[in-house]
């Protein structure tokens, strides 16, 4: 164990730990199995500053890892059904009567499924969006263009936005 990776994972940690744990749930909807991905996640962001050499920033290596990881658990997970594309989505969680914070509750377990449902790389950029990561970052992390990065975001945006505008009809890309 060498002191730079020591405090490499630690900032790291200080910095990221929330983000890390959110992408977790994003991708993981069983908490046993969000909390043990997010394990996963730690582990491999420990072992990789071992071979950090600082060519690109922390945030960049740490979300590029924590990436790959969450990709090689939605690949692995062959118990998982088929991800659907959002515009194949025939039903969404309905809204109930409850109060303004039961109601943005639902609303962002509403957004978690959806993003459950997107291909793996849809779901990526947007978490990594939803995250405040820019088009660059976003580019930088997943391999994407900046231009591709930027559409899948946008065009995810428009496919939820529309998905909670009329939740009656299903979402066309």
């Amino acid at each position: 164990m060498s002191s730079d990776q020591h405090t490499l994972y630690a900032r790291a940690g200080e910095l990221f730990a929330p983000a890390i744990a959110r992408l977790a749930r994003a991708f993981e909807r069983d908490r046993e199995k969000a909390r043990d991905l997010e394990q996963d996640i730690h582990a491999e962001l420990w072992h990789s500053f071992a071979r950090f050499d600082g060519r690109c920033s922390l945030k960049t290596w740490t979300y590029r890892v924590a990436h790959n990881v969450a990709a090689d658990h939605v690949a692995a997970a062959s118990r998982r059904p088929e991800p659907v594309p959002l515009d194949a989505i025939e039903s969404l969680p309905e809204a109930g009567d409850a109060e303004r914070q039961a109601a943005e509750n639902l609303a962002i377990e509403r957004v978690r499924e959806l993003v459950r449902r997107l291909p793996p790389l849809d779901a990526q950029v947007i978490v990594l969006w939803l995250e405040g990561q820019s088009g660059s970052e976003i580019a930088e992390i997943t391999g994407l263009s900046v231009g591709a990065a930027q559409v899948r975001v946008h065009r995810v945006k428009s496919l939820i936005a529309a998905a909670f505008e009329h939740p009656e009809v299903e979402p066309s890309r």
